[in-house]
C-alpha cells in the first residue's frame, strides 16, 4: 500500500505544482501544435487565469504553467501535480535520514455557469503511505502531532484529502466582480499562495520551516470565502474550520466554522503580488497536555511575488514573506526569502532562507520551564535539477539539494551543535512548461480578450 498511492501518481500526472491556470480555444481557433502554443483564456474583467493561486489567492500574472489540459465538451480540465522521489539526511543530534516520496495531484475541471465561471478542484496526497505518519525529516520544522506529540524537526504528511472545493467568478460590471468559494477541505483567505503552488518554491522538494506562520491553513477542513475584486485588487474574508487535521490523514475532520480572515491582494503590475492578512484560528493546535484545551492562535502575514522572464529563455520568481503569531499570549515571527531561475528549461536553480522565533513548546523540549522560551532559528537551503529532454510532454528530472541549520547556543545541548548540515538528493517529474500566446493587459469588458504574442 505504501508504493501504490506513488505509482498511481507517477502514472497519472507528476507534475510540479502551480496554480489554478487555465486555457480555451474559442471557435474556429486551432492550437500552435509546431510550436505547442496555446490561446490564454481570461477570467472576468479581462483578468488572465494565470494569476490564480491557491485557494483564492493571487500570484503574478507573469507566471508561467506547468500542466496538462484537456476539453470535454463544455469543460475544460487541468492536471497539476508535484512528485519526488528522495533521499533526506538532516544533520544534527535531533536529524534523521529517510528514503521516500513527496507527492500530490491536483485536477480541476471548469466551465462557464451564466454569465460567471464555475471550477472545481480535487487535489489528493499519498504522502501519509509514501514518507510514513510522522512525515520526511526537515530539521527546525515544527507544527502537528504524531503519536499524541508535537512534531518536532520533522515535516508532517498531507492528508490524502488536501482540497475538495468549488470557485465561482461573475462580474457585477465592467469594473468590479464577486468571488464565491468552498467546500469540504479548501484553503481560506489567509497567507500568500501555498509553498507547494509557489514556483519560487517548487524546486525545492522540502517544506519551509516558516510554513506554521504563513500558508498551513492551505489544508482546511471546512471553508466558505467571499470577496470582491477589481482588475488590480481583491478583499476577501472566510468562515472556517481552524484545526489543524488529526493524525488519520485519510479522513476529513469536519468541524464548526468558528475560525474567520480576512485579506487584501493588490497587482501594481503584471510582475508583481502583494498580499497583507489576518485571521484568528480557534481551537487550532492540540494542546501537549492530556485534557487540555486546544490552543488558538491569531495570524497576521505580508507577503511580495515577483516573477518575470530574463531574457528569452530564463524566468525568475521570487518571494518574500513576513508572518506573526499569537499562542497563549506569545507572539513569534517569521521571515522568508526564496527564489528559483529556470535557464532553457534545462537547467533549474533554487534557495530559500528563512528566520523564525519558534517557543520551547514549538520545538517539542521536555523542559517544562523553557516551554515559553522564545528561540530564533535560522536555515538556509539550495536545491538545483537537471530537467533532461521532455518525453510525450513530460520533463524529468534529477537534483541535489543542501542546507545548513543555525541553531542557538542554548539549544546546543539538544541539537549537539550550532550548525548543522542537511542533504537531499531527488528525482522529479513535471509536465513540460506550456508555450503561450501573451495575455493582453486587462480590458474594460468582462469577456475573454485574445492577443498573439510571441510565447512566455
Amino acid at each position: 500500500m505504501k508504493w501504490a498511492g506513488l505509482f498511481l501518481l507517477i502514472n497519472a500526472a507528476p507534475a510540479v505544482a502551480q496554480h489554478g491556470e487555465h486555457h480555451e480555444r474559442p471557435s474556429g481557433m486551432q492550437h500552435d501544435t509546431m510550436m505547442h502554443r496555446h490561446p490564454v483564456m481570461t477570467d472576468v474583467l479581462g483578468i488572465p487565469m494565470a494569476r490564480q493561486g491557491s485557494g483564492t489567492s493571487w500570484v503574478p500574472d507573469s507566471t508561467p504553467m506547468y500542466m496538462q489540459h484537456a476539453r470535454f465538451g463544455r469543460w475544460d480540465v487541468m492536471l497539476h501535480g508535484n512528485v519526488f522521489l528522495q533521499y533526506i539526511n538532516e544533520g544534527s543530534d535531533r536529524g534523521d535520514s529517510q528514503f521516500g516520496s513527496i507527492n500530490w495531484l491536483m485536477g480541476m475541471a471548469m466551465r462557464r455557469v451564466g454569465d460567471g465561471r464555475l471550477m472545481l478542484r480535487a487535489m489528493l496526497s499519498a504522502e501519509r503511505w509514501t514518507v510514513g505518519e510522522c512525515g520526511y525529516p526537515d530539521l527546525l520544522a515544527t507544527g502537528e502531532t504524531c503519536d499524541g506529540r508535537r512534531l518536532h524537526d520533522r515535516q508532517h504528511p498531507h492528508d490524502l484529502f488536501m482540497e475538495l472545493a468549488g470557485w465561482y467568478h461573475r462580474a457585477l460590471n465592467d469594473d468590479v466582480a464577486i468571488e464565491l468559494y468552498g467546500g469540504p477541505a479548501a484553503e481560506p483567505a489567509l497567507g500568500p499562495t501555498a509553498y507547494p503552488h509557489r514556483v519560487s518554491a517548487f524546486p525545492i522538494p522540502l517544506a519551509p520551516i516558516t510554513h506554521h506562520w504563513l500558508d498551513a491553513t492551505h489544508i482546511t477542513f471546512g471553508n466558505i470565502t467571499a470577496g470582491v475584486f477589481g482588475r488590480q485588487w481583491k478583499v476577501e474574508g472566510s468562515l472556517f474550520n481552524g484545526r489543524e487535521p488529526d493524525e488519520d490523514r485519510a479522513d476529513i475532520n469536519l468541524a464548526s466554522l468558528s475560525s474567520y480572515s480576512a485579506r487584501v491582494s493588490f497587482l501594481p503590475s503584471p510582475l508583481w503580488s502583494l498580499q497583507v492578512s489576518a485571521g484568528q484560528l480557534n481551537d487550532a493546535e492540540v494542546s501537549d497536555e492530556p485534557g487540555h484545551d486546544r490552543v488558538d492562535v491569531t495570524r497576521y502575514t505580508a507577503s511580495a511575488m515577483y516573477n518575470r522572464p530574463v531574457g528569452r529563455r530564463a524566468f525568475l520568481a521570487t518571494t518574500l514573506a513576513f508572518g506573526h503569531d499569537v499562542e497563549h499570549g506569545i507572539g513569534t515571527s517569521a521571515v522568508l526569502a526564496e527564489a528559483s531561475l529556470n535557464l532553457k528549461d534545462r537547467h533549474v536553480m533554487a534557495g530559500r532562507f528563512e528566520w523564525v522565533e519558534k517557543t520551547g513548546e514549538n520545538l517539542g523540549l521536555d523542559d517544562e520551564a523553557v516551554e515559553d522560551d522564545i528561540f530564533r532559528l535560522a536555515k538556509a537551503g539550495v536545491a538545483y535539477t537537471y530537467q533532461v529532454a521532455s518525453i510525450l510532454g513530460w520533463t524529468p528530472g534529477l537534483g541535489v539539494g543542501g542546507s545548513i541549520s543555525f541553531i542557538p547556543e542554548d539549544l546546543e545541548p539538544v541539537y549537539g551543535e550550532q550548525q548543522a548540515f542537511g542533504f537531499i538528493a531527488f528525482v522529479s517529474l513535471r509536465p513540460e512548461r506550456m508555450r503561450m500566446h501573451m495575455p493582453a493587459m486587462p480590458m474594460p469588458s468582462g469577456g475573454e480578450h485574445m492577443r498573439h504574442n510571441r510565447p512566455r
